[in-house]
């Protein structure tokens, strides 16, 4: 059984495996998409087009123009915030306050990974 204790929680996110902060970054499908794949959840990459549905920017959609790895954060296009010095300074989003309208589909492998998956729901069905 693991802690509940919160310190003991950080620690335990701050020094996962990278492999284990992978699954960190999952954010939920769009229902439609949900539908489509038969997954319910995916990992977070740069050029996802995604939707804020949680904190100061609810509602926004926008491209996933950068993944961070060691935060656990996504930066989104056209969320800025402005510095004390007056600049645009991209906000850090969490990966689970996101909901993915459309994927990057770029990459062969996360393509074959998605459609194999479909696959196998429609052969369970």
């Amino acid at each position: 059984m693991s802690s509940t204790k919160p310190s003991k929680v950080r620690k335990r996110v701050l020094n996962a495996p990278w492999h284990v902060r992978n699954k960190m970054l999952n954010a939920r499908l769009s229902d439609e998409l949900r539908s489509k794949y038969g997954v319910k959840t995916v990992r977070v990459r740069k050029g996802d087009s995604v939707k804020i549905v949680r904190g100061e920017f609810a509602g926004v959609e926008g491209k996933v123009t950068s993944v961070d790895l060691k935060t656990g954060r996504i930066t989104v296009e056209g969320v800025f915030r402005e510095n004390i010095r007056g600049e645009q300074v991209p906000v850090k989003i969490h990966a689970s306050k996101v909901i993915i309208t459309s994927l990057n589909l770029e990459d062969k492998l996360r393509k074959e990974k998605l459609e194999a998956r479909t696959s196998k729901v429609e052969v369970a069905q």
